[in-house]
C-alpha cells in the first residue's frame, strides 16, 4: 500500500515540466524497469531557485521525482546534495519494499543536474561534499 503522501505526489506531481533555460540538466534511468527521470535546475547565487522534473514510470517513481523537486527547491547546492534516497522515502511517509529503488531516480537526476551545473561553472562536486 502507498501512503497518502505518495498518492498525492502521484496524482498531482509538483514542479513538472521542461525548462528551456536550465543551468543544469540531469538524466537517469532504471534499465530493469524502464523508469526514466530528467531534472532541470535554475541556480541563483548557489540556491536552486527553480527546478522541474520530467519522469516516466510507475506511481512510486512519479511520486519520488516530484518529492525530490519539493525537497531541493530553495536549497543551496550543498544542502541539495545532502538529499538521499532515504530522505525522499521518509518525506513520502515510506514506500513498499519493492518500490524503494524508485527513490534513486529523482536523487540521481538531481545530483547529475548539480554536477552539470557545477561543470559549467568550472568547478566540481568535491567542493561541496
Amino acid at each position: 500500500m502507498y501512503s497518502g503522501t505518495v498518492m498525492e505526489h502521484f496524482i498531482a506531481p509538483q514542479n513538472v515540466g521542461h525548462m528551456l533555460s536550465a543551468d543544469g540538466i540531469g538524466r537517469i534511468g532504471e534499465p530493469g524497469c524502464g523508469d526514466n527521470c530528467v531534472i532541470f535546475i535554475k541556480v541563483n547565487e548557489e540556491i536552486i531557485d527553480d527546478i522541474r522534473v520530467l519522469i516516466f514510470g510507475c506511481g512510486a517513481a512519479i511520486a519520488c521525482g516530484s518529492m525530490t523537486t519539493v525537497l531541493a527547491k530553495g536549497q543551496t547546492i550543498r544542502e541539495a546534495l545532502k538529499i538521499t534516497q532515504q530522505t525522499v522515502i521518509d518525506a513520502l511517509d515510506g514506500l513498499p519494499e519493492t518500490k524503494l529503488h524508485c527513490s534513486n531516480l529523482g536523487v540521481g537526476a538531481l545530483r547529475a543536474a548539480i554536477e552539470d551545473y557545477l561543470r559549467k561553472q568550472g568547478t566540481t562536486i568535491k567542493k561541496y561534499l
